[in-house]
């Protein structure tokens, strides 16, 4: 079992062009199935998948982590299939069990422009860069690994975008605001290698800024500027399409602007627009008010 996992795992990295973040997931949910599924791939049925997500459930799993562990398992069988290994995916009828849809946390828009606002010209390249980061995140709602893996050749200020390769790989024009393009051209100002074929954002030296790093970095930002230790880079991106569907409506746009496959994904944005309507609602229909005695 173990060598066709390695053999799909190595398709994941060479062809589909999954991250190292993906890939480790894969290798951890899968190494998991082949643990506790004892039997070799083209004899696992149905049951088979069923006993597994029990023994999850067993061992106190949450069904969120448990569907990934199925998704996973399934993403395998459909390998197998393509390869002709297997003539049907076991997993395909798995009943899993359901979670709450966890909405990711957003600022708010006076908490997103605090997070911009400098006091005086900055002059240290790490916070140069800092602010850069800051930008590019919330003002174009990229991807950490997206951000994290941009090249100066990917900027096009005379055109305002940035061409991104996001999951699997696939390219897309992302907007850089004016704020944004002034960002990171002071940010090139200290660059330690401008040149075209150098990673834009770096760590220590020429080196490309490793995620780790962007979390701390934010994380501290956080700190100073909201008084949170929650900031994080996929906040910024919740935070981008929020703000963007609240003042367009346009749920197709932010689909595209954020590089979703399936617009199912946006739509997640739909309910944190709803939420805050919901609230508005609660505090001034008379309808909806609660009687004050």
């Amino acid at each position: 079992m173990q060598q066709h996992i390695n053999r799909y795992l190595e398709h994941l990295a060479s062809e589909r062009r999954y991250s190292v973040h993906t890939i480790t997931g894969y290798t951890r949910e899968l190494k998991r199935f082949a643990a506790i599924c004892n039997t070799p791939l083209e004899a696992v049925k149905a049951h088979h998948i069923t006993q597994f997500i029990t023994e999850l459930h067993t061992r106190g799993l949450k069904p969120r982590s448990i569907q990934r562990s199925v998704s996973a398992v399934r993403s395998l069988f459909g390998y197998l299939m393509q390869i002709g290994m297997c003539q049907s995916n076991p997993a395909v009828a798995a009943i899993v069990p359901k979670s709450d849809k966890k909405l990711p946390r957003v600022l708010d828009p006076d908490q997103a422009s605090a997070l911009f606002v400098q006091e005086q010209v900055q002059t240290e390249p790490r916070l140069v860069r800092d602010q850069a980061i800051l930008e590019i995140l919330y003002g174009s709602g990229l991807r950490l690994s997206e951000a994290v893996g941009l090249d100066i050749s990917d900027l096009d200020f005379n055109q305002g975008f940035a061409r991104v390769a996001g999951k699997g790989n696939k390219v897309r024009n992302a907007p850089l605001g004016r704020l944004c393009i002034q960002a990171l051209k002071e940010w090139l100002v200290f660059h330690p290698n401008p040149i075209p074929e150098s990673p834009l954002f770096t760590g220590r030296g020429k080196n490309r800024i490793s995620p780790r790093t962007v979390q701390q970095r934010l994380k501290a930002i956080g700190i100073e500027k909201l008084g949170t230790d929650q900031l994080h880079p996929h906040m910024l991106r919740h935070s981008f399409a929020t703000h963007l569907l609240e003042s367009s409506g346009d749920l197709r746009a932010v689909q595209e602007l954020l590089g979703h496959a399936d617009i199912a994904t946006t739509q997640i944005y739909t309910h944190l627009d709803f939420q805050h309507l919901a609230k508005v609602y609660d505090a001034a229909h008379p309808r909806a008010q609660k009687s004050k005695d």
